[in-house]
């Protein structure tokens, strides 16, 4: 007993009773009393909060089947977490016991540390796949802007917008755009299953004259708002949808919850767009929601650029064909033209062409470009054709005359244009039309030269002295050339757009324009314009491009029908 007496481990031994027949000071010490307080006391009256706990069921457990046992349990009132060991012996219940409240309190911690390095990782990559979805969802807003705004067809933009967003935001959408009119069309049409677009394409054919009212894209357009249903019914499709066809034709969409987003900009409805899930993804997200509205702002104002820039487009291309009117077709001369804008701007610039009759019936033609690109060049053009076109129908002078007279008049009037302009007349005197010949004058104000194509397929230069352009008030001298026009040989006009390029040389350029003009001998006059418009300039054009091109057709005998009708002004008529 003195060996138990001294030992460091708390112990104490219950008889059959439960009461203390020993306890050890270490175990007088640990339960926080004193071994005389404990020594012939009940342990359930000493310590009625072990009744029904862990303890007692150890203790019970030990005593009725002999075997030993242990447990590791909290004691409120002492505070103190214990490890108890009981066994029988002949003295009675010997149970020795730990304080282990250290060790389960640093077990605790550890494990609190591991649970919160493990939910730090869990919101780290929480936080990265959120970062990386935000990070795709501002790419895609971005190539929204970037698609729609490259072109203007609004139908083009509409169908960009629609593939754009899925699968990103939504299994598959359908892209709302409503005209001027008020006429309202289902234009953007995609889905993220290739086997499913012609199940989308199936009911966007039904959608828009079978949605009632109450539908999304109705809602969404007359109020103005989002309309979001996060969980769509079969009540609420026969609610939205009118009739069974459309109803059937949606049902392979397998359809589960809608979101309509009003495309609106600058006060104006312009339609509306319609993600759609299907059932195996469920509800749209908050952050898809929001990309959405954020989307359907960009697209909006991108299709009201579009509709601007096409308005701007078409009432451009007006004024250039009211400045650019087409030519006379006099007599057995056959006259073609082609104007071709820079890719890279509006379809209007300062390039001209013109032909026109003089009072004695002869044919002036004239090709001239103004500097730049725009509707201010276009307007500037639009003063010096009338300019040119006025002086030479009044004066009837040889064209450096009347390149003379432009110039000085843009300086006097101030008008804010320089040009290089080209001006020809074709006249015929007795002599010549007894030769069938023509003869053609021309002077240049700082133009390409012209060219002439011969029926054998022989090319000229028509080379005569340069002036200056025109705009600067030149007062010194301007020269003409001439040259006689054969039967069946074509004129070329045109402006420096058609044969210059970015590192080309001049020469290289006009020396495959020549080569071109060659192989066009025998040509219609419209397929040789088209042709040397295809070999020069392809898919597109660095510079704006002017064309006037003439076929002497022979003098006698009635026009050749391929001519096409001559067309003078109903004033003049058929020159005496």
């Amino acid at each position: 007993m003195q060996a138990v007496e001294g030992m460091d481990r708390p112990l104490f031994v219950l008889d059959a009773d439960w009461r203390f027949s020993y306890v050890n000071p270490a175990g007088a010490a640990a339960l926080d009393r004193s071994v005389d307080d404990l020594q012939g006391q009940g342990i359930w009256e000493q310590f009625p909060e072990a009744v029904g706990g862990p303890f007692e069921e150890l203790y019970r457990h030990v005593r009725e089947t002999g075997e030993s046992g242990s447990t590791e349990a909290w004691f409120g009132p002492l505070g103190t977490w214990f490890r108890a060991d009981a066994f029988l012996t002949g003295a009675g219940l010997v149970v020795t016991y730990d304080d282990v409240t250290q060790r389960r309190r640093t077990e605790e911690e550890r494990a609190a540390a591991v649970a919160a390095r493990e939910a730090a990782a869990v919101q780290a990559a929480a936080a990265a796949a959120h970062a990386e979805a935000s990070a795709r969802h501002l790419v895609l807003l971005g190539d929204i802007s970037q698609a729609m705004t490259a072109t203007t067809d609004v139908d083009e933009a509409v169908a960009r917008f629609a593939a754009l967003v899925v699968p990103l935001l939504a299994d598959w959408c359908l892209v709302s755009v409503v005209d001027p009119d008020g006429t309202r069309r289902d234009v953007g049409r995609a889905h993220s299953d290739p086997a499913m677009v012609g199940a989308v394409h199936r009911y966007a054919d039904l959608r828009v004259r079978s949605n009632r009212l109450s539908a999304p894209v109705p809602t969404a357009l007359a109020s103005g708002r989002p309309v979001v249903i996060a969980d769509l019914t079969e009540d609420d499709v026969a609610v939205m949808v009118a009739d069974e066809v459309s109803r059937e034709a949606l049902e392979p969409l397998r359809s589960s919850a809608v979101a309509t987003f009003p495309l609106l900009a600058r006060g104006e409805q312009f339609g509306a767009f319609t993600l759609v899930n299907g059932r195996e993804r469920g509800p749209h997200t908050e952050l898809e929601l929001r990309t959405a509205e954020i989307a359907s702002r960009r697209a909006a104002l991108a299709l009201d650029n579009a509709r601007l820039a096409s308005a701007a487009a078409q009432m451009a291309e007006r004024m250039q064909h009211s400045l650019l009117s087409p030519p006379v077709q006099p007599d057995h001369l056959e006259l073609a033209v082609r104007y071709r804008p820079a890719t890279r701007g509006v379809s209007i610039g300062g390039d001209w062409y013109d032909a026109f009759l003089q009072p004695d019936g002869d044919t002036v033609l004239v090709i001239g470009d103004v500097m730049g690109h725009d509707i201010e060049a276009a307007a500037a053009m639009g003063q010096v054709k009338t300019l040119v076109r006025a002086i030479a129908f009044d004066r009837l002078e040889e064209p450096a005359g009347v390149l003379r007279r432009v110039d000085h008049a843009l300086v006097g009037l101030d008008v804010p244009a320089m040009a290089t302009a080209l001006v020809c007349r074709v006249e015929q005197d007795d002599a010549d039309r007894a030769a069938g010949v023509r003869r053609l004058l021309w002077s240049t104000a700082g133009h390409p030269d012209p060219m002439l194509l011969l029926a054998d397929g022989t090319v000229q230069d028509l080379t005569a002295p340069v002036g200056p352009p025109l705009g600067i008030g030149w007062r010194g001298p301007r020269a003409d050339g001439e040259v006689l026009v054969p039967p069946d040989s074509t004129l070329l006009l045109f402006t420096d757009g058609l044969f210059e390029r970015r590192g080309v040389l001049l020469d290289d350029s006009r020396a495959q324009l020549r080569e071109l003009l060659a192989a066009s001998a025998g040509r219609t006059l419209d397929d040789l314009c088209d042709g040397l418009l295809a070999g020069m300039l392809g898919e597109g054009a660095e510079d704006d491009v002017a064309v006037l091109a003439v076929r002497a057709h022979p003098v006698a005998g009635e026009r050749p029908a391929v001519a096409g009708p001559e067309v003078l002004p109903p004033l003049l008529g058929r020159p005496a």
